[in-house]
């Protein structure tokens, strides 16, 4: 269980200075939270970007259990946003990280997150934005169970201060709230577009929490892929969710299957689950 959480956020980033300002009311005195084991946060207001693993101080956050990373979110249509994922890249490390390397991620966390920042986008009626999961996408790399939650697209929403609470409010629950839950089933993600709309309903609707997701574009799948999910999912994974159709062409799923079935990691098909 999670018990001491940092919120990590850059100072030239405005969307992450809104968090993290909305957050700070919520924070509890950590002598008393001790005293009561409460699960606690604290702040890293980081100088620069930091999806890249040099502007961090790692041995700071390896005092954590868990990190949240508050950010903006860019898109060429400049949709407005509210998302979640995790932080790694499946190829290029040009937007920090490693190449080919993911941080760790609970399935659970994520789950519960996500549940937690609809319905208070929902609660508080922040009309017109999207509520989504990204596919797994760009550094830092840590060695920590983290995620990434963002507000995006351009600064009229970075700023945007009911955006900036039900984020704030949404991770203080979740600080509070987060239960292991040895009911759900744990699943990876594979395949689809980048705003992954139907793992964003398996993630809502169903008893199943999914933790790295490798999008179409990523492909084709290699087996170090789905090793390196294997490892750092934070629970044991009980198989694969594909999204079918967006699997590119019928060798590059035949690959992936192939793949699965090497690391003997069984697999469901998204159409086959009820959401």
């Amino acid at each position: 269980m999670y018990q001491k959480y940092l919120i990590i956020a850059s100072k030239k980033d405005k969307a992450g200075a809104n968090i993290t300002t909305q957050l700070s009311q919520f924070r509890q005195n950590p002598v008393l939270s001790s005293m009561n084991q409460n699960s606690n946060f604290d702040f890293y207001l980081v100088e620069d970007e930091i999806i890249y693993t040099e502007n961090l101080d790692l041995e700071k956050i390896n005092k954590y259990d868990f990190i949240i990373f508050a950010s903006k979110h860019k898109s060429e249509k400049k949709e407005k946003t509210l998302s979640v994922h995790a932080p790694g890249n499946w190829r290029s490390n040009d937007l920090g990280g490693e190449k080919e390397k993911i941080c760790p991620a609970s399935a659970l966390f994520q789950k519960q997150i996500f549940e937690k920042l609809k319905n208070n986008s929902e609660k508080h009626h922040l009309k017109d934005y999207k509520i989504t999961l990204e596919c797994t996408h760009h550094g830092p790399l840590i060695n920590k169970p983290c995620l990434f939650i963002e507000i995006g697209s351009t600064e009229n929403e970075w700023t945007n201060r009911k955006a900036g609470f039900v984020i704030a409010k949404t991770i203080s629950e979740i600080i509070n709230d987060f239960k292991e839950n040895p009911y759900n089933e744990i699943a990876i993600g594979i395949g689809g577009p980048h705003y992954c709309p139907n793992f964003n309903k398996i993630q809502l609707n169903s008893n199943i929490a999914i933790s790295h997701i490798i999008p179409q574009y990523a492909l084709p799948l290699k087996g170090e892929m789905i090793k390196e999910v294997l490892e750092k999912t934070q629970e044991e994974v009980d198989f694969a969710l594909l999204d079918w159709k967006g699997l590119g062409n019928s060798e590059q799923r035949k690959q992936v299957l192939e793949i699965l079935d090497k690391l003997y990691v069984q697999y469901k098909k998204t159409s086959e689950i009820d959401k």
